[in-house]
C-alpha cells in the first residue's frame, strides 16, 4: 500500500528513455599531481543498482562529485540521459534528475523533517513572489500538490511518529533515512547514495536496504551505491566496480567480485594487478 502511493506521489520519478542511464568514460581526475581518479569507465542501465567498493582513499566519493559536477575531471567523459554533462553546473544536473544524500549527513537540524523534505521540492516551484507572498492561485495549488507528495515519502519511510520533530533531536538512522527523503522528494532519475547505512546498527541497516530495493522495486530508479557493508552490498547491487587507490581493479557480478583474489588482496592490502575498463562494464 504504502509503495503504490509513493509511485503515484512521485510519476516523474526514473527513466524509461533508451540507452544507458549514465555513461562515465575514461575519467581522470588530479589534485595538483595526486590522482584521485586514474581510468575510470562504467554504465548505468535504467533501473540498475549499481555498487563502487573500495579501501578508504579508493576514489568513490571523488567519482560521485564528478557526476554531480562538484569536479571536473581532467579528461574522459560522463554522459547523463544521453547528455553529455561534463561541465554542467551541479544545480542543473540536479535539475535534470540526479539527487545525492551524503557520508556526513547535509540536513538543517533546526528545521522539523516535514521542512526539510518539503526543501526538496524546491526545484519543482512553479510560481512567483508576489504569489508566494500572498498565498494564493498558483503558489497554493503548487504547495498543496507538494505537500502531498512528502506526506506519500513520510508514510513511505515509516517517518511519521517524527514528521513534525526537529532533525537535532532525531537518532542517526532516523536522521540518514530523512537525507534519503529529501533526495527522493526531488523525484530523481537517478539516485547517488554515499554510504547510506553507515554507522547504523543492524536493525537500521536492515531498515534502510529494505526501503532502497522498494524505491528500486516500485519506483525503478536507477541508483549508484558507495558502500562499505560488503552484506549490504552483496544483497542490493546488480553490479559492483572495485576500485584502489583511484583505479578499476574488477567489474561485474557481486559475488564474482567479491571473490576476485585482487579485491580481496586490496582490502587486506597485499599487492594486486589493475585493470582496463570499457563502458557497459567488461573488463
Amino acid at each position: 500500500m504504502r509503495t503504490t502511493l509513493l509511485s503515484e506521489a512521485l510519476p516523474d520519478a526514473g527513466w524509461n528513455g533508451s540507452g544507458p542511464l549514465v555513461e562515465v568514460d575514461d575519467i581522470h581526475l588530479s589534485f595538483e599531481g595526486v590522482k584521485a581518479i586514474d581510468g575510470v569507465s562504467f554504465e548505468v542501465s535504467n533501473h540498475e543498482l549499481f555498487a563502487i567498493i573500495g579501501p578508504n582513499g579508493a576514489g568513490k566519493t571523488s567519482i560521485f562529485n564528478c557526476l554531480s559536477g562538484v569536479y571536473r575531471p581532467q579528461e574522459g567523459s560522463i554522459r547523463f540521459l544521453g547528455n553529455s554533462i561534463i561541465s554542467t553546473k551541479p544545480w542543473k544536473i540536479a535539475a535534470m534528475g540526479m539527487a545525492r544524500t551524503f557520508q556526513n549527513i547535509e540536513l538543517f537540524p533546526n528545521m522539523t523533517v516535514l521542512d526539510n523534505l518539503m526543501l526538496g521540492r524546491h526545484s519543482s516551484l512553479d510560481y512567483g513572489f508576489v504569489s508566494a507572498m500572498v498565498r494564493a492561485g498558483r503558489a497554493e495549488r503548487s504547495e498543496t500538490q507538494n505537500r502531498q507528495i512528502v506526506e506519500a515519502i513520510i508514510q513511505f519511510l515509516e517517518l511519521e511518529p517524527v514528521r513534525k520533530s526537529y532533525v537535532a533531536m532525531l537518532p542517526y538512522g532516523i536522521q540518514k533515512r530523512v537525507e534519503l527523503g529529501r533526495a527522493l522528494a526531488m523525484s530523481p532519475k537517478l539516485l547517488l547514495l554515499d554510504e547510506p547505512a553507515a554507522g547504523m546498527n543492524t536493525e537500521e541497516t536492515e531498515d534502510m536496504a529494505r526501503f532502497i530495493m522498494d524505491i528500486k522495486r516500485e519506483l525503478g530508479i536507477g541508483m549508484i551505491l558507495v558502500e562499505h557493508d560488503m552484506r549490504v552490498v552483496m544483497d542490493l547491487a546488480d553490479t559492483v566496480l572495485a576500485m584502489d587507490f583511484g583505479k578499476p581493479i574488477t567489474i561485474g557480478r557481486p559475488r564474482d567480485v567479491q571473490e576476485n583474489e585482487d579485491v580481496i588482496n586490496a582490502y587486506l592490502g597485499r599487492p594486486h594487478a589493475v585493470v582496463e575498463t570499457q563502458p557497459g562494464g567488461t573488463a
